[in-house]
């Protein structure tokens, strides 16, 4: 007798068809649900299109219509994706490598929920008993205040006077922010000027500006008298005074003092968030020492007074994670069994993921790309959910080859709990647990968005694709390694988990810089080298900027472009810009009219009187060398790099910069691509391009192969030599076996991580590291490269 399939079962598969986002040519997949599925392609190909624009997107789209209006509101609203048909969906949950907020108050036991158990668990437990949970948080401040109360009584209002005090756990001091700031004020102002003299030295704080007429039209002090002949309250007026509510040209405003409003303004962001302009500004007027009320660690005497077993939360919280989950282990009290079993399996986790040596006062704003996207998956583990989609953007990344084998383990261990998991992948390791490989190219940009394969590893193996033909490349040992200029000398560093490190580092030639995540290999280089003169530092952080900026604004490659434009048609530079006069006056040259519908998802429409090409009518009459600067915006720096490399169109000091776009491996993005598109791995490059042309003796790139395709790193690894041979030298913080194989000088840091690394365990060139094998990376380079 057969026995029928039910018709629940037949839902096995996520069916996409048709889909057109970005530059993906109407792909049709079937991809198997509570399996794992690697998505590759040369970076560019339409990966992240596929899985989180479209696969992703959609399905966060119709979770949050489940919602109520009200609850919409306060969304952030999404368009639906340019699909035909999309069939099979389940609760998306995406686990990206975006940095994580960098609020200062945010730390790793915040941002994990680990702090608000520990702060149960020692309001019940910790001896003397100081209140409840609140009483042991930095975020809540102890206050104490009494007044008069009207209440409804028998029909009748009655006063009576109440009394209320709430116990936290704020350091009064430095406001639960673990550090006291001390500015100084000669950064602040020009003492031999007047403010009408513009003496205010602080950015944005001009005369013209708003600010300026506030502190002009105060009436506190006389504008046009230099600051050194201020009175002394009229100083402390203009530097400390306390809000106060004033009229300034028939407008109510409110003053306040210099500091506190800088204070509020700069300091209240963390450090790395800040514009490089504010940042320098910082850096030059404050100074940031740790409170001395409590040694930085946010928390009141009487927060730090209780303890359990002699462990304060303070002490708890500075603890290396792996260190505290065994504390935890020690304790057995059984009216909080089910808090300690949470506690256990949190900390736990941290260990198993690979991120033990944080500690959990470590601010989140400070964690790398990988260790933020570690930490957010930390919250999934355990999590009891199944039959969901789980995406992942490189969860390679910032990880050793030592720590790969475990990220594939999480991974199968969500697919085996039922979940379905999606993952964009580079690294050959990754790739081969999966059990469907989606090759997406075969090019970049323009050239790619096909499927060019689906199906097994085995089959993508032989399937002639460029990941299939780059699959089982391996690098192989230099025959000879460049001989050093000089060094680079680094003595006692002990940021973070150094312990005491002295190395010098060759100058004139590629050094790598290797050991397992959170072995110091971040706080060595940055820590004692990235500050010197002459020094670049090349990272992923974010670039700022907002949807008008892109490649061609962000390289200074639209400079040049505009004067030719100009010089070639008599005209102003100005027009040719869509930011100024040339911009096309209904969109103001955004190309597209943003209509928000509240709570819905607003209507992004291309510009019916441009159609979308951004400039005046009038404008895009004037060519060189047969474009108009709306089709020059258009193609991708390859095609530029010939366009303006020779003939009429001709513009050395553009082609320059389009030679190093396309060097790095970005020749396929469109000059005019909004910057808020690109992946890290491609602001990080972008980045690289745009300070090649600086005069800078030194290079740091930390982890340049993000993001980048087997095919890619070789490209890449040319580039640095390149450097390397004009004279330049070039350190690399990087996890990748190739780039290993390829430098000239290892320094690998270890054996193991926090303060179980802080070392260096090895220093000399790849082959002998490989010759040695004493170490975890010697260990797997000479692995990777068959010795």
């Amino acid at each position: 007798m057969t026995t029928s399939q039910h018709p629940a079962d037949g839902h096995d598969l996520i069916r996409v068809q048709g889909a057109r986002e970005n530059n993906l040519k109407d792909v049709s997949v079937e991809l198997p649900k509570r399996r794992l599925t690697a998505f590759t392609g040369v970076s560019g190909s339409g990966k992240s299109s596929l899985v989180f624009e479209t696969i992703a997107a959609e399905s966060q789209r119709m979770i949050n219509e489940t919602y109520s209006t009200f609850v919409q509101g306060f969304m952030p609203t999404l368009a639906r994706p340019d699909v035909d048909l999309l069939e099979g969906l389940t609760t998306a949950i995406i686990v990206d490598q975006e940095r994580m907020g960098a609020n200062i108050r945010s730390t790793v036991g915040t941002a994990t929920d680990v702090n608000a158990m520990l702060r149960i668990l020692f309001s019940r437990l910790g001896e003397p008993r100081i209140g409840s949970a609140k009483a042991f948080s930095f975020n809540v401040a102890s206050m104490t205040g009494a007044g008069a109360v009207t209440l409804e009584k028998g029909g009748q209002q009655v006063k009576e006077r109440r009394e209320f005090s709430v116990a936290g756990g704020m350091c009064p001091r430095c406001e639960g922010t673990g550090n006291v700031t001390d500015v100084d004020r000669t950064a602040l102002y020009d003492e031999s000027l007047s403010l009408s003299e513009g003496a205010l030295t602080i950015p944005g704080y001009s005369m013209d500006g708003w600010y300026g007429r506030i502190y002009r039209g105060s009436g506190f002090f006389d504008p046009d008298k230099p600051i050194k002949d201020f009175t002394e309250r009229e100083l402390t007026d203009l530097l400390h005074k306390e809000p106060t509510k004033i009229k300034v040209d028939g407008i109510n405003v409110t003053f306040e003092g210099l500091i506190p409003k800088i204070t509020k303004s700069f300091l209240s962001k963390d450090r790395e968030a800040m514009q490089p302009h504010i940042r320098a500004f910082v850096d030059r007027a404050v100074t940031f020492t740790t409170c001395p009320d409590c040694d930085g660690t946010r928390l009141n005497d009487r927060a730090r007074s209780s303890k359990v077993r002699g462990i304060s939360i303070a002490d708890a919280c500075r603890m290396q994670i792996s260190d505290l989950a065994a504390w935890v282990r020690e304790l057995d009290e059984p009216s909080l069994a089910p808090l300690l079993k949470g506690l256990r399996e949190t900390l736990d986790s941290f260990v198993e993921i690979g991120l033990g040596y944080l500690s959990l006062d470590r601010p989140s704003g400070t964690l790398s790309g990988g260790e933020a996207q570690r930490t957010k998956m930390i919250r999934h583990l355990g999590s009891s959910l199944t039959d969901v989609t789980y995406v992942f953007d490189e969860p390679s990344i910032g990880l050793h080859p030592h720590d790969i084998q475990r990220m594939n383990d999480l991974l199968l261990r969500l697919r085996d709990k039922g979940n379905t998991v999606l993952v964009v992948e580079h690294k050959p390791e990754m790739i081969g647990v999966a059990d469907h490989v989606v090759d997406l190219g075969p090019g970049a940009g323009t050239h790619g968005g096909e499927v060019v394969y689906e199906g097994s590893v085995q089959g993508l193996r032989g399937s002639g694709t460029l990941t299939g033909r780059h699959l089982d490349d391996r690098a192989r040992l230099k025959d000879s390694v460049r001989a050093p200029a000089g060094t680079l000398e680094i003595r006692g560093a002990a940021t973070n988990n150094l312990q005491d490190v002295d190395v010098d580092i060759p100058t004139g030639v590629l050094v790598a810089v290797t050991g397992v995540a959170g072995s110091g290999k971040s706080s060595l280089i940055h820590g004692s080298l990235a500050r010197r003169e002459g020094v670049v530092v090349v990272d992923q952080a974010a670039i700022k900027g907002s949807r008008r900026s892109n490649p061609a604004t962000y390289t200074g490659l639209l400079e040049p472009i505009r004067k030719a434009f100009a010089k070639a048609n008599g005209v102003k530079p100005a027009l040719f810009s869509p930011n100024s006069e040339g911009a096309c006056p209904v969109c103001n040259g955004a190309g597209v009219i943003y209509t928000d519908l509240a709570m819905m998802a607003g209507v992004t429409t291309p510009c019916e009187e441009c159609e979308g090409r951004r400039f005046q009518a009038s404008v895009l009459d004037y060519t060189l060398g047969g474009r108009n600067i709306s089709e020059v915006l258009e193609m991708p720096a390859l095609e530029a790099e010939t366009f303006f490399g020779q003939g009429e169109a001709r513009i050395p000091a553009a082609h320059t910069i389009l030679q190093r776009l396309v060097d790095v491996g970005l020749g396929y993005l469109t000059l005019g691509q909004p910057l808020t598109t690109l992946s890290g791995g491609e602001r990080q490059r972008l980045k690289l391009a745009a300070q090649m042309g600086e005069k800078a003796q030194t290079y740091i790139l930390d982890e340049p192969t993000t993001g980048l395709h087997l095919a890619d790193v070789e490209t890449l690894l040319a580039l640095l030599d390149r450097l390397v041979e004009a004279g330049r030298s070039v350190i690399v913080i990087e996890h990748h076996q190739a780039v290993m194989a390829h430098a000239d000088w290892i320094v690998d840091l270890g054996p193991g991580a926090g303060h179980e690394g802080g070392r260096v365990v090895f220093e000399g060139t790849p082959a002998d590291l490989v010759a040695d094998r004493s170490t975890l990376t010697g260990r797997h380079l000479a692995e990777y490269v068959g010795a």
